[in-house]
């Protein structure tokens, strides 16, 4: 049987939608975001169909959502990159453990062994540890990344930019020229991607890399 949606119904169910999988999404950022197209939408919705109160009441939410978007783009958040000793850290095994079932959808191979080579490196954003860096030396300026986390809510690429489009007295006191790593994960490759990571099939087929100078 073919059912036909008059159009006016559809902009109902779209803005229904949206505001439905705005509350599904971790960051705070895009939650507003979609939150907004849906709340627009859905008073549009109203308005078409003369429920003033669906209209006003999401005309009201979709100004609250500009509001928090405008103060978030005027917000200045501090980063920092704060060097642990693994081996004197319980925060770190605390860290790990709470977060372990995300870490996995991205980084399976990872099972939490820190080498005594490796580099841990927490990611503070406004003193909060929202990323975990841990890299390994492969060669000289060259590290191999065995995990870069962010926390959901912090995903908004703010982070990973100040990681790898920063100039860090860190970076320049170990000498971190390239970074790579590999990884078959489609979610995580799009990630690195974006931040410029290339493909180097010197190293493998599922190697990629970055240059941080």
């Amino acid at each position: 049987m073919n059912i036909h949606l008059p159009w006016i119904e559809i902009v109902g169910y779209l803005g229904s939608l949206l505001i439905a999988v705005s509350l599904m999404m971790n960051s705070i950022r895009r939650l507003r975001w979609v939150n907004l197209f849906g709340a627009s939408t859905f008073a549009a919705y109203g308005l078409l169909v003369q429920a003033y109160p669906v209209f006003a009441l999401n005309s009201f939410i979709s100004l609250v959502d500009i509001f928090y978007l405008v103060q978030m783009r005027r917000k200045r958040d501090f980063f920092e990159l704060f060097e642990i000793d693994p081996m004197q850290s319980p925060f770190l095994k605390r860290f790990l453990s709470f977060y372990a079932k995300d870490i996995e959808r991205f980084f399976p191979d990872f099972n939490g062994n820190i080498g005594p080579h490796f580099k841990v490196i927490f990611i503070l954003r406004n003193l909060m540890p929202v990323g975990l860096f841990i890299i390994e030396p492969l060669k000289e300026g060259t590290w191999q990344i065995h995990l870069d986390y962010v926390i959901p809510p912090y995903r908004d690429f703010q982070t990973a930019h100040y990681l790898y489009h920063r100039e860090h007295e860190l970076f320049q006191q170990h000498i971190f020229d390239r970074f790579v790593i590999r990884t078959t994960v489609d979610a995580h490759i799009k990630y690195l991607k974006r931040l410029g990571f290339k493909k180097d099939r010197a190293l493998g087929e599922d190697w990629y890399a970055i240059s941080v100078k």
